[in-house]
């Protein structure tokens, strides 16, 4: 019994429950090795041996460059952005410096057509106090001004935009939208993103032609945009802008009127006494018009006033000589009233992605047209009343196959010089007008001796008149109208439109229309083909920018592939 009661205290407590286990070997068997991997397994685990699958590819935009896992050539990333825009890349994003060596025309484009976060920050963000910084009131309205003098001399909406982002950028305000449509001008200016933005906006309610008025903004804006002008030197001059006189005389643009009228006639065929019965009746058409104006008369009626004389007087040399082309004096008189600069615009902005200021533009050239077939028909109707078988009127024996090259190229050259003075230009730039012009004429002239149809023959050589246009333009840093509009006046489709009107006259409908219908199309190839030349010009010289063959190339107005 000793010995029951021999050993340590420990020994003799009784063993609890919680000791035992049921997973617990009994004694004397010996515990199993540990396993290897502590980390319970799943039914989804991928056993061994197999390589995992490449994960899907994630749905990308038609416009996201490529990344390099696909196995493919990865496209050129354009200036600041990158495969993945939403993260900073570690060498940071490249900055873009437009050279001041471009026009400003193509930096202020190129900067238009960005993405907003990869625009350039401007240069000079401060001018005069450093601690307040830009006047942001002051900088909105110099630039509006400035884009109202632009829209009201006709300038297409994109150059007008890009001349107001270039006043804005250069005067420190980087985050800027300006907007333009036919009549209303607008910008807004964000300082950061947690400030409310800054508005304004101005409306355009008269609008006048004066060349050398549009010379001089171009010209104020490149001071602006590279020489660093400072605000007050910039609103002085754009003041002596303001108060500078047309170059030309009211009498001046009479006469330019009449002579504009006998050189278009000379192109179809008449001759001396045709010349001076066109010039008088469309400087009788010029003075009727100053008068309709000065009376607070809408354009309309200005033109239905002004297409009245030269029909007259065209039907009264048709009842009084036998031997004069009456058709000839009509068509004359109708190369004056063309909305051709209007209708080359309207196209223009509508090429560019400027639908409401094209579609607005375009239905004022279908107003003024609606004028002019009044004023024409009108006179028509009451001349054929007085002498139904007036032959000198029939389009098949008035206008005959004229083929005069020396002639015709001196009368498109004349036609050329007269639309100068009717566009209030500088005199340096006539020759150039005039000289394009007469090439425009002999292209167009030549291709008729190739059999080529006259619709693809005018878009040719009004192309070659946007190419030279836009090539002067870049030379001179000024803008391309002065260059193109007089030059496209000979390829007006007089001739079409009056043909299309005496046949209404006389009561021929489907042939009317048909005529018209070929006048139409002939003025839509001259504002694609000034458009497409300017393009072509840009298309082959370098855009502005550090890194060209990043950059990608001129970016287009709008990206829209039909979806």
């Amino acid at each position: 019994m000793a010995s029951d009661q021999s050993g340590s205290p420990e020994d003799r407590k009784p063993q609890s429950d919680e000791a035992h286990s049921a997973f617990t070997p009994p004694l004397g068997v010996p515990y199993p090795p540990v396993p290897e991997e502590e980390h319970p397994t799943s039914e989804f685990a991928l056993p061994a041996g197999l390589r995992p699958e490449a994960p899907a590819e994630q749905e990308g935009s038609a416009f996201t460059t490529p990344s390099s896992t696909t196995g493919q050539t990865p496209l050129p990333v354009p200036v600041g952005a990158t495969a993945m825009s939403a993260f900073t890349p570690p060498h940071g994003i490249p900055a873009v410096s437009l050279t001041k060596e471009a026009p400003w025309q193509d930096r202020m484009r190129t900067m238009l057509r960005m993405p907003v976060h990869e625009r350039p920050v401007p240069e000079r963000f401060e001018r005069g106090d450093e601690e307040t910084g830009p006047a942001v009131p002051r900088v909105l309205d110099l630039t509006l001004r400035i884009g109202e003098i632009l829209l009201a001399g006709g300038e297409g909406a994109e150059d007008v935009e890009a001349a107001m982002f270039g006043v804005a950028h250069a005067y420190g305000l980087e985050r800027v939208e300006p907007t333009v449509t036919f009549t209303l001008l607008s910008i807004s200016y964000q300082p950061s993103l947690v400030d409310d933005p800054v508005t304004a906006s101005r409306t355009v309610r008269r609008r006048g032609v004066d060349y050398t008025r549009l010379s001089a903004v171009f010209k104020l804006v490149d001071d602006i945009t590279s020489d660093g002008i400072t605000l007050e030197e910039a609103y002085r001059g754009l003041a002596e802008i303001r108060r500078n006189r047309h170059p030309y005389p009211s009498w001046a643009l009479t006469v330019a009127s009449g002579l504009l009228s006998g050189a278009a006639s000379m192109l179809v065929g008449g001759e001396a006494l045709v010349f001076f019965a066109a010039a008088l009746g469309s400087m009788l058409g010029d003075r009727l018009a100053w008068l309709a104006s000065g009376r607070g008369l809408p354009e309309f009626y200005q033109f239905v006033v002004a297409a009245m004389p030269p029909a007259a007087v065209g039907v009264a040399f048709g009842l009084a000589h036998a031997n004069v082309q009456a058709s000839a004096v009509i068509t004359g008189g109708l190369f004056a009233l063309i909305p051709g600069r209007a209708l080359v615009a309207g196209v223009h902005d509508g090429l560019t992605g400027y639908y409401i200021t094209a579609a607005a533009r375009l239905l004022e050239v279908g107003y003024l047209i609606v004028g002019i077939v009044v004023g024409v028909l009108s006179v028509l109707y009451i001349g054929l009343q007085l002498n139904p078988g007036l032959r000198r009127l029939n389009p098949e024996q008035a206008l005959g196959a004229y083929d005069e090259p020396v002639v015709q190229i001196v009368a498109s050259m004349l036609l050329a010089l007269a639309f100068c003075v009717l566009l209030q230009q500088e005199r340096h730039t006539v020759a150039f007008a005039t000289l394009n012009g007469g090439v425009a004429w002999a292209v167009y002239g030549a291709l008729g001796v190739a059999e080529i149809n006259p619709v693809p023959a005018t878009a040719i050589a009004a192309g070659l008149v946007g190419l030279f246009g836009q090539l002067l333009s870049r030379y001179r840093y000024a803008s391309a109208l002065p260059y193109v509009t007089a030059a496209i006046g000979p390829l007006l489709p007089g001739s079409a439109t009056y043909f299309g009107l005496l046949n209404f006259a006389q009561g021929h409908l489907p042939e009317g229309l048909t005529s018209l219908i070929q006048a139409a199309s002939l003025a839509l190839a001259i504002a694609v083909g000034v458009n497409l030349g300017a393009e072509v010009a840009r298309l082959f010289l370098r855009a502005p920018g550090v890194e060209e063959e990043a950059a990608g190339g001129r970016r287009a107005a709008k990206r829209t592939r039909g979806f």
